[in-house]
């Protein structure tokens, strides 16, 4: 990896105000927090993306952190490998520097994990930037949200919206989650890794 070559931070998510606080939507819900911190806001991009270019984090001294592209695409979830593909090209990054953040369902609500490679799990975000790339080598921080209740449909449950009373706990969650994204730029992804394996076989 080219320490000069930044990082392509993508949440996953559907475009549209009907699905901008749904549970298949934590990817955005993530970004938007680091957004917050960097004071920084998506532009549109030609690639069909809406991007920031931030730093994140503090390095010791107070220096600002290195260099990210957050992103989110236009598209609606099952087709994110074309825009992310373009981005990809056009920023020069390969899937090395390539860090997405998604939902879960085979993970228990709130949990998270990193992951590098591996199968999709069944999620379509992930299939088509599998498909487009032409590899699965590439870097993912996984939101756990739990399966549904009783014999709700899993497309359902991922589509409705997280409720008031569950948002004090997934705004909690958001907050970490973008903490491990700092991590990862900051002190690397294998060392962020272990460190958060560690702490949940802990809990």
């Amino acid at each position: 990896m080219n320490a000069q070559t930044p990082w392509l931070v993508v949440g996953l998510g559907n475009p549209g105000a009907e699905y901008a606080q749904t549970r298949h939507n934590v990817g955005h819900l993530t970004l938007d927090v680091l957004l917050g911190r960097a004071s920084a806001q998506f532009t549109r991009h030609r690639t069909g993306t809406r991007t920031a270019d931030v730093r994140l984090g503090m390095l010791p001294g107070g220096l600002p952190g290195p260099r990210a592209v957050l992103a989110i695409c236009e598209s609606y979830m099952n087709t994110s490998g074309g825009p992310v593909g373009r981005l990809m090209s056009f920023l020069k990054i390969g899937p090395e520097n390539l860090l997405v953040v998604h939902d879960d369902l085979d993970l228990p609500a709130h949990e998270l994990r990193l992951k590098r490679g591996g199968g999709e799990g069944g999620h379509n975000g992930l299939k088509s930037i599998s498909q487009v790339l032409g590899t699965k080598d590439y870097h993912r921080l996984r939101i756990g949200i739990g399966r549904p209740p009783g014999r709700q449909d899993p497309a359902d449950y991922v589509l409705a919206r997280i409720s008031a009373k569950e948002r004090p706990e997934w705004d909690v969650t958001f907050e970490e989650a973008a903490d491990v994204v700092e991590d990862v730029l900051i002190r690397g992804f294998p060392q962020t890794q272990q460190a958060l394996h560690s702490k949940n076989s802990g809990r």
